[in-house]
């Protein structure tokens, strides 16, 4: 933005339109007309497949945000308390600041035309709580809900180590005993991420949440 000779205040350029509440118009975007996007949560225990699925997922929209829940933990230089199967009040406000700007950022990128792909592993009373955070417009849940040999598996092919305080098993107790059964679940067990983006796209009506 480029400042305005009048006491310093900001006059909008091409691009960054607002209205007299400082509010995005609906104006163009990088020349191109602007509708709101859609948010699609892609989530499950780790090792299931979110991160290629979701990357996968925004690779054929057109005009797409993948929003990796766990960039916003990685953020954190000095302090940072992570999750454990008895984790202390700082953890668990540290894993609600994460969503809450996963959230934020996705709502962003939604207002301003684009699809935003929501990548994180939001499980137990979590997941209800997070979905509340987002517009009621053109939102979307997919729940990975492969079988527990399928999380091994898969594990065992990562060149990460995601169990480190939980298990496979413990993990996927959560998901289906105290995860709201919301959105589309998905077993995606048997299923590349190409088929199981495939998936989700000719499901996404039933994903809406």
């Amino acid at each position: 933005m480029e400042c305005s000779p009048i006491r310093g205040t900001m006059a909008p350029v091409d691009g960054d339109r607002r209205n007299q509440e400082g509010n995005p118009t609906n104006g163009s975007l990088g020349g191109t007309p602007r509708h709101r996007g859609r948010v699609i949560v892609i989530t499950g225990a780790m090792a299931a497949g979110k991160s290629a699925v979701a990357e996968r997922l925004a690779l054929r929209l057109p005009r797409s945000a993948h929003v990796r829940g766990d960039a916003f933990r990685r953020m954190l230089v000095n302090g940072r308390v992570d999750m454990t199967p008895r984790p202390d009040p700082a953890a668990n406000a540290q894993l609600r600041l994460r969503y809450t700007l996963a959230a934020h950022t996705a709502r962003t990128y939604a207002d301003h035309g684009f699809d935003a792909i929501v990548q994180d592993v939001i499980i137990g009373a979590d997941l209800a709580w997070f979905v509340q955070q987002l517009s009621p417009e053109n939102r979307h849940l997919v729940v990975l809900s492969p079988t527990v040999s399928a999380l091994q598996w898969r594990e065992e092919q990562r060149t990460k180590a995601g169990y480190v305080h939980f298990s496979p098993a413990v993990m996927d107790d959560v998901l289906r005993r105290e995860t709201a059964h919301i959105g589309y679940w998905l077993d995606s067990s048997t299923q590349t991420p190409d088929e199981t983006v495939d998936d989700i796209l000719a499901n996404l009506e039933r994903a809406r949440v």
